[in-house]
């Protein structure tokens, strides 16, 4: 039986349980392509602007992650959502709600890859700033390769750059095959 799940593990040692989607060769190279089992999330901080009302969302440091992280834990298990700090990103594991319009929100933080919508599952406070924890609309994709001892590793952004046009055309085929 084939494998259907591999996890990817951070410097820090912390695992990141994936679904493995696809697995293609290219020279001589066995490529991963991953979607994380649980749900991808991310932390912002909300910062007023110089407009009354108007808000922006802040990236959180890590020492600050460090500090909210219980908070949020804590807020998302009132919805029987499990925060969990894993490898390369924070995930979230149980049954989202039902996004509903207000919950759905575009963030651009000008890079054109990191563009999309987001549902804030939750806003919560600490020493009076304002925080969400927002899930992605669209699935995170993750591509991977087993290193000398054949463990899965990510690429490096050197790798991901030189594998975007065999990738491109890869996800182009996929879309085709599944508009017949």
């Amino acid at each position: 039986m084939e494998e259907s799940t591999l996890i990817l593990k951070d410097d820090l040692g912390r695992g990141l349980e994936c679904l493995i989607e696809n697995v293609f060769a290219l020279d001589e190279v066995e490529y991963y392509l991953l979607q994380p089992c649980d749900t991808a999330v991310q932390v912002f901080q909300w910062q007023e602007t110089e407009t009354e009302d108007e808000s922006e969302l802040l990236d959180v440091t890590d020492e600050e992650l460090k500090t909210i992280f219980p908070i949020a834990q804590a807020v998302l298990a009132e919805q029987n959502l499990e925060l969990q700090h894993t490898a390369f990103t924070l995930t979230v594991r149980g049954d989202l709600p039902e996004p509903d319009a207000d919950d759905i929100i575009e963030i651009d933080n000008g890079d054109v890859d990191s563009c999309g919508e987001f549902q804030e599952l939750c806003q919560f406070y600490h020493q009076e700033q304002a925080y969400s924890v927002f899930a992605a609309m669209e699935p995170m994709i993750l591509i991977a390769k087993r290193n000398e001892e054949g463990h899965p590793i990510m690429l490096s952004a050197e790798e991901m750059d030189d594998l975007q046009p065999y990738l491109e055309q890869l996800l182009d085929v996929e879309l085709a095959e599944e508009e017949v």
